[in-house]
C-alpha cells in the first residue's frame, strides 16, 4: 500500500476513533441512533466539522449536513458522507469511517489550499441502520422524498412514533418537503466492505458496481396459549410451531432461488417475537421479520409469492390463523454511477492502489441518493469480513488509502462536471 498519500491519516484515525468511544460501555460499541448517545456523537462532529470550517446544520429529515461553498455555488453541491449510528454492539467502523472520511476529504483540501467549485457537503444521514421503529435509512429516504406519513407514525417498544423522535433530534415532520434536494450532482459514499473478498486477495479497495434492494416483511401467526403440561399436542393451537416452519421455508427457498438466478439473492429471519414466551406456555402469537435482499426485484416477487403460500400451510397445519404478510420497507437495487466509478477507479491507479469491482450484499445511503443524483461506493478492506459485531476492524492505513481515493476522484469530478456537455456527450 502507498504509504504517502494526500492527507493526515492519523487525523482520519483519530476521528474514527473518538466516535466510537462514544459508546454504551455495557454493550460496546453501540450507539443506537436516537438516543443519548447518538447526540453526544453528533457534538462531537459539528465541533470537528466547524474546525475544518464547514457551516453546519440539521436538516427537516434529520441529517447533520456539514457545508463548504464553492468558488461557483451555482454548480451544484457534491456530497459525502455515510453515517454514525450503529446497530446493537455493531462496531468502530460501519459508517463511522465514512462521515469521517467525508471530513478528512474537505480538511485536506483546505490544506492543501485547494477551493473546489463546486460546493462540498458531508452529511451525517440519519439511521441508516434499522431502528426501534422498524426503519431503516430514515434520514436518507428523507432526503429523497421517501420518508411518508406511514412510516412517521410506526413506534418503537415504549411507544414513541419516529414522527415525535424525529423532531426530537432536531427535524421537523411537518416540513419534510424541504428536506428533497435537487442540487447534489454526485454523491461519494466510503465504507467497511463487511466481507472478505478484499482481504483474502489482498486487493486495497473495492469499487461497488450495485447495491442490494432490501425488503423487509411481517408475519404473524395467532394460535392460542395454554398450559404446556396439560394441553394435548393434538389440541394446540401451537403459534410458534407455525412460525418455525416458516422459518425453515424462509432458508430453504433461499437456497433454491439463490441457485436459480445470475444475480444476488439471500434472505433471513432476524427477528421472532413470541407471546407470551413462557417455558410452560404454548405460544399463543409468534411474530417475525423476514429480510430480503436481492439484484432483481422478480426474484424477490417470487421469493414472497412461495413464502406467502408455505407460511399459509404451515399455519393450518398448526391450527393457527396468519395474518396477511406485511412490508414494513422495501428498496429496489440500484446500479452505481459508471463516470463516478471510473474516477475512483483512476483515483486508486494514481495513488498505485490496487482496486477490484465488488456488489454491495448490504444497503447503503448510497441507494437512495442515486434516486436523485448519480452515486458510487468504495469499500475498504475489514478483518476477516466481521461486521456488525464488537470485533469489526479496518486498519488505520486501508481506511486513509480509501480516503485518499476518493479525495482525488472528487477532485477529479469537481472539473469534469463542471464542463458544459458536448454534443458528443449528449448523444451517448
Amino acid at each position: 500500500m502507498k504509504a504517502n498519500l494526500p492527507l493526515d491519516a492519523d487525523r482520519l484515525w483519530s476521528d474514527v476513533m473518538a466516535l466510537a468511544d462514544i459508546t454504551d460501555p455495557a454493550r460496546p460499541y453501540t450507539r443506537r441512533s436516537f438516543t443519548a448517545l447518538f447526540l453526544e456523537g453528533r457534538e462531537l462532529l459539528v465541533k470537528r466539522f466547524a474546525e475544518a470550517g464547514l457551516t453546519t446544520h440539521i436538516d427537516t429529515a434529520g441529517n447533520l449536513i456539514g457545508r463548504l461553498d464553492g468558488t461557483n455555488p451555482a454548480l451544484g453541491v457534491i456530497a459525502l458522507g455515510s453515517h454514525s449510528d450503529t446497530v446493537p454492539s455493531g462496531g468502530r467502523f460501519d459508517g463511522i469511517a465514512g462521515v469521517a472520511t467525508g471530513l478528512e476529504v474537505v480538511r485536506a483540501l483546505r490544506d492543501a489550499g485547494i477551493r473546489l467549485a463546486h460546493s462540498i457537503e458531508v452529511v451525517d444521514f440519519l439511521a441508516e441502520e434499522p431502528s426501534e421503529y422498524g426503519l431503516s435509512c430514515v434520514g436518507s429516504r428523507g432526503m429523497v422524498g421517501l420518508l411518508d406519513g406511514k412510516m412517521l407514525e410506526l413506534t418503537e417498544p415504549g411507544g414513541e412514533k419516529l414522527r415525535d423522535a424525529l423532531r426530537r433530534v432536531g427535524g421537523d415532520p411537518d416540513r419534510l418537503d424541504t428536506a428533497r434536494r435537487d442540487d447534489i450532482r454526485a454523491f461519494l459514499e466510503l465504507h467497511i466492505e463487511q466481507g472478505i473478498v478484499l482481504e483474502s486477495q489482498s486487493i486495497d479497495l473495492g469499487i461497488v458496481t450495485s447495491i442490494v434492494g432490501i425488503r423487509r416483511i411481517e408475519v404473524i401467526f395467532d394460535g392460542a396459549a395454554d398450559h404446556a403440561g396439560t394441553t394435548p399436542l393434538g389440541l394446540r393451537h401451537d403459534a410458534l410451531v407455525a412460525a418455525a416452519r416458516t422459518v425453515a421455508s424462509v432458508r430453504d427457498v433461499a437456497e433454491q432461488l439463490a441457485a436459480e438466478t445470475s444475480g444476488y439473492f439471500v434472505a433471513t429471519v432476524g427477528i421472532l417475537n413470541v407471546e407470551p414466551n413462557a417455558s410452560n406456555v404454548v405460544p399463543g402469537r409468534c411474530r417475525l421479520v423476514i429480510d430480503v435482499r436481492t439484484t432483481h426485484l422478480a426474484t424477490t416477487a417470487r421469493f414472497v409469492e412461495i413464502i406467502d403460500r408455505a407460511s399459509t400451510e404451515h399455519a393450518v397445519a398448526a391450527k393457527v390463523t396468519r395474518a396477511a404478510l406485511t412490508t414494513l420497507s422495501e428498496g429496489s437495487p440500484v446500479t452505481c454511477d459508471p463516470v463516478l466509478r471510473d474516477a475512483l477507479h483512476q483515483g486508486a491507479q494514481s495513488l498505485g492502489l490496487s482496486a477490484t469491482d465488488l456488489a454491495s450484499g448490504a444497503g447503503h445511503d448510497a441507494a437512495f441518493m442515486s434516486r436523485i443524483c448519480p452515486s458510487a461506493m468504495i469499500f475498504v478492506p475489514c478483518r476477516n469480513g466481521k461486521s456488525h459485531a464488537p470485533e469489526e476492524w479496518s486498519d488505520r492505513d486501508e481506511i486513509a488509502a480509501g480516503a485518499a481515493v476518493m479525495l482525488q476522484a472528487l477532485k477529479a469530478l469537481d472539473r469534469s462536471l463542471a464542463r458544459p456537455a458536448t454534443s458528443s456527450d449528449e448523444t451517448k
